[in-house]
C-alpha cells in the first residue's frame, strides 16, 4: 500500500491511522527495527522533515534525509531508476516533491510503500494531522462544519478528502479562479461528506463553522505571483470579525508557515481559538500512525 493521497487509505485505513496516532508509542512495537526510510526533499521543510525523521526513529528505523539535488529526479537519473534502487535499501520511500507525477512514478516501480510528503496535488500527512487535531477537540468530525478560506490548493484538497471520509460538512470560500471545482465537490460528496458548498464570500463559508482553516496565499514555487495574489486574496484574511461568524467554540487552524497580516490576523493565530501549535505537533503523531499502518501495525 502507498500513501499518495488520503483516499489511498480508504475509510477503514483513515480510522486505523488516526487510532494508531493516538496510541502510546510503546504500544506500536518497532516495525522499522533495523530498517531504513528514504526521505527525499525537493522542497525545503520544517515540520515534515522533523516529524518524519522522529516518527521513523520512534518506530525503530533509521531515516536517511536526502536533498532533491542529490538524487536529481530526471536530471541525474530517471525517477524509476531512483525508486528501484532506494526500494532495495529501505522499508519505505517518502518524497516531498514539486510534481505529483514523481510520487506516482515512484509508486509504480517501488515494491515498498511510497509516501507523499507533499506534492502540488495533495498533502496527505497534513490532512491526517488536521483531522487528528479536530478529533481531539470535538471527539468526532461526523456532522461538524469545517470551513476553508482562501486558495483551493493541495492542503485544502487533502483536508477535504479526510473530512469527507469522516462525515463532516465542507464549506469553501475563495476568489473566482482559485475555488474548488464542481468535480471536486462531487467527489467529496461521494467520499461521504454530509454536505459541500463553495462561495466567493468568506462570511458565508464560516457561518456556524466548528473549525476554520486557511493557508498562505503564496506557496513555494509561486513567488513570482506574490503581488497579484495578495491583491486577489485581500478580502480573505481570517480576522477576529470573521471568526465571530463561526460557532462560539470554533477553532482556527493553519498548516504553517503563516504570514500574519495577510491570510490571518495575529490576534486570531495567536489568540485563544488557535490550535496551530497542537496541529503542528500532531504532524509527528499522524506521521508515526501512518508509517506504522503502512508497516502492518493494527
Amino acid at each position: 500500500m502507498n500513501l499518495l493521497d488520503i483516499t489511498d487509505l480508504g475509510a477503514d485505513g483513515v480510522a486505523s491511522v488516526l487510532d494508531l496516532a493516538r496510541r502510546p508509542v510503546s504500544s506500536l512495537g518497532r516495525p522499522l527495527d533495523g530498517r531504513g526510510a528514504a526521505l527525499i526533499f525537493e522542497k525545503p521543510s520544517n515540520r515534515t522533515r522533523h516529524s518524519m525523521e522522529i516518527a521513523v526513529v520512534e518506530l525503530g528505523g533509521h531515516p536517511v534525509y536526502t536533498r532533491g539535488e542529490e538524487v536529481g529526479f530526471d536530471t541525474r537519473e530517471p525517477v524509476e531508476d531512483i525508486g528501484r534502487i532506494l526500494a532495495g535499501y529501505h522499508a519505505v520511500v517518502a518524497a516531498r516533491v514539486f510534481s505529483h507525477s514523481v510520487v506516482d512514478r515512484l509508486a509504480t516501480v517501488c515494491d515498498v510503500p511510497v509516501v507523499n510528503m507533499l506534492s502540488d496535488h495533495s498533502h496527505p500527512l497534513q490532512g491526517l494531522a488536521d483531522a487528528l487535531t479536530m478529533i481531539e477537540e470535538f471527539e468526532t468530525l461526523d456532522d461538524r462544519i469545517v470551513a476553508w478560506v482562501g486558495d483551493y490548493n493541495n492542503v485544502a484538497r487533502s483536508l477535504g478528502e479526510v473530512c469527507s471520509i469522516l462525515g463532516a460538512h465542507l464549506r469553501f470560500a475563495g476568489p473566482a479562479g482559485y475555488q474548488v471545482t464542481d468535480d471536486e465537490l462531487a467527489r467529496f460528496t461521494a467520499l461521504g461528506a454530509r454536505s459541500v458548498s463553495s462561495s466567493i464570500d468568506p462570511r458565508e463559508a464560516v457561518q456556524g463553522a466548528h473549525a476554520v482553516h486557511t493557508d498562505t496565499w503564496v506557496s513555494m514555487g509561486q513567488e513570482s505571483e506574490k503581488a497579484e495574489r495578495i491583491r486577489i486574496f485581500g478580502r480573505y484574511t481570517v480576522t477576529t470579525d470573521l471568526m465571530a461568524q463561526a460557532d462560539g467554540h470554533a477553532i482556527f487552524m493553519h498548516c504553517l508557515p503563516a504570514y500574519r497580516g495577510l491570510e490571518v490576523e495575529a490576534a486570531v493565530i495567536d489568540g485563544p481559538s488557535s490550535r496551530v501549535i497542537r496541529q503542528g505537533h500532531n504532524r509527528l503523531h499522524s506521521a508515526r500512525g501512518a508509517l506504522a499502518y503502512l508497516m502492518g501495525v493494527r
